[in-house]
């Protein structure tokens, strides 16, 4: 008569506190998992961004905004074969092929079939076959000309039409390329004269490969997926399943979300669909919860990505709440497992976890939402051992891989962002703040580490500048690697340009310094890598938002490269 009720009452209590638990975790769970579909989806658009970007710069490097049309192709080939080989240096891959037509049948393009090797593509006189010339160098002799069979009509391509209906760059439709078999688009851009008429068009192919490997690349959980599709429904790229499939042709086929063979990718399109036609779909990353196939519930983080050039993506990272819950639903089940053995001592250790656990998630959870709101130096508690620490712990490792640079041990990409955006929002609300700056830092040579020592020692070099980044820098001052060989410095509480330039050429004497990793290589390494070149953009003179400040200290950096003066543009 006492065992019995008491019993029933602790098995009660206990039944309590393993609910209690079981959805303050699935709270705290939401929350992180929020995040982190959140981060995901911005680390994908940030990744195609990259992907795409480039092809700009090797159309506007080919033909300059500002350069007149050449009367003929003949009459200037010489600077049209040098532009046409700087543009496909600048993004060898994937845009290792500019070319341009224009309204009188002319034709040139260049192939880089390697970093030393390409093919020019001639039609003088708008009537005859293309004639193919291979050479080494950006300025080596032609080889013997080699004539096409067939006789190729630039003004009868998809890419041609493209471009002469638009009033900018464009981006064609998505094609399957005969030859590699892989999705493929392309930029084209209009052409005018010097009368502002109609002269051509200039376009690079844009391989989408290397999209769909990354996301193939993506540590999701064991059912989680993303996939990249146009507004119509074709998969661009996934990290589940096949992009395309064979036909009946045994040809390659664009493959549909709304047609997948996996119910999940079909159903989570079904959704993105619905927010397209509700307008509710946007640039900035959204979070929706729906049933899947099984009744089970899926979060979904989406966004659309779209350019100046036509470019119309969309973004999906979906993944079912189970994987989430998983280990909270499993330490459920342990706990009423060892209530049911231990009735007598139940009542005291529920008691115990009661209070330990809703501490420690209401601090995991108040952190998670800190973080979300973007605060990256918000503490994560993970002094617990159980699955809440393993939680914590996760989620703390997870912040740290989002915001550091695995390489270098630096602040990353994302982390670079964020400081900026940081700094933009307390100059905005302190008026009398003094303006900071942004410097865009390239190294010189860089690529013929790689090629001549291979990448490891390359590596080694970037963590080698990294380190005496950060160690030159004092404590107000901000650096991260921003990607390659590329870093980004904000200068906090410069009094005006002329401060700043004073201390890039600081940094840029440090950079030029002997590194140890190529002085233990011997002789054969001197000289091989010749320093940085540094742009500058100050904040709010060249910029009050984070894109337009990388963007002009990008611009800085290149002049400087080509010109080897600091920040005279700014």
């Amino acid at each position: 008569m006492l065992t019995i009720p008491y019993v029933i009452l602790v098995l009660l209590v206990a039944t309590t506190i393993a609910l209690l638990s079981y959805f303050a975790g699935r709270e705290a769970v939401k929350t992180l998992s929020d995040y982190a579909l959140s981060e995901t989806v911005s680390r994908i658009t940030q990744a195609v961004d990259t992907h795409i970007s480039g092809s700009e710069a090797v159309l506007e490097t080919a033909f300059p905004t500002d350069v007149p049309t050449p009367a003929s192709i003949k009459a200037d080939l010489e600077t049209l074969r040098t532009r046409f080989w700087l543009a496909t240096s600048i993004h060898r891959d994937p845009n290792n092929y500019a070319y341009y037509g224009d309204r009188h049948g002319q034709f040139i393009g260049l192939y880089r079939t390697s970093e030393t090797e390409a093919e020019l593509r001639l039609r003088m006189d708008g009537t005859s076959a293309r004639s193919i010339y291979r050479y080494s160098r950006i300025h080596g002799a032609l080889g013997t000309p080699v004539i096409e069979q067939r006789i190729f009509e630039p003004r009868d391509r998809p890419w041609y039409k493209a471009g002469q209906g638009s009033t900018g760059q464009t981006w064609t439709q998505i094609y399957i390329d005969f030859k590699t078999l892989e999705l493929v688009s392309t930029r084209a851009k209009r052409v005018n004269n010097s009368a502002g008429e109609f002269e051509g068009v200039v376009a690079t192919d844009l391989s989408l490969t290397l999209l769909n490997d990354f996301l193939q690349a993506l540590k999701l959980t064991d059912n989680g997926f993303a996939f990249i599709v146009e507004a119509d429904g074709n998969l661009v790229a996934t990290s589940r399943g096949p992009h395309l499939r064979k036909g009946v042709d045994e040809n390659n086929t664009r493959l549909n979300a709304a047609n997948s063979e996996d119910p999940l990718i079909a159903i989570t399109y079904e959704h993105l669909l619905k927010l397209t036609e509700t307008e509710q779909l946007s640039d900035t990353p959204g979070i929706i919860s729906f049933k899947g196939p099984d009744d089970g519930i899926i979060h979904m983080g989406y966004a659309r990505l779209r350019d100046a050039a036509g470019l119309d993506w969309l973004i999906a990272v979906a993944v079912p709440r189970e994987d989430f819950m998983f280990s909270v639903t499993q330490n459920v089940k342990r706990t009423i497992g060892l209530v049911l053995l231990t009735c007598v001592f139940t009542g005291l250790i529920g008691l115990t976890v009661l209070n330990t656990i809703s501490r420690d998630l209401k601090k995991l959870s108040v952190a998670s939402k800190a973080l979300a709101d973007g605060k990256q130096d918000s503490g994560i508690p993970v002094e617990r051992k159980d699955v809440i620490g393993d939680l914590a712990r996760s989620f703390a490792f997870m912040k740290e891989r989002l915001l550091t640079d695995r390489l270098t041990g630096i602040p990353n990409r994302e982390a670079a962002v964020r400081h900026i955006e940081d700094k933009i929002i307390h100059h905005r609300r302190e008026r009398n703040s003094r303006p900071f700056a942004v410097v865009f830092v390239d190294l010189n040579g860089f690529k013929q580490i790689n090629d001549r020592f291979g990448h490891e020692v390359g590596d080694n070099v970037l963590t080698e500048l990294a380190q005496r980044l950060s160690n030159h820098l004092d404590g107000i001052n901000f650096a991260a690697r921003f990607g390659g060989d590329e870093f980004i410095v904000v200068l906090d509480q410069v009094s005006n340009h002329k401060a700043a330039v004073a201390i890039v050429t600081q940094l840029q004497r440090e950079f030029a310094r002997p590194l140890h990793t190529l002085v233990k290589l011997g002789p054969q390494a001197t000289g091989v890598l010749t320093g940085a070149a540094m742009g500058i953009a100050l904040c709010p003179h060249n910029g009050n938002d984070t894109d337009t400040l990388i963007k002009f200290a990008d611009k800085d950096m290149y002049r400087q490269k080509h010109i080897g003066d600091v920040g005279t543009n700014v």
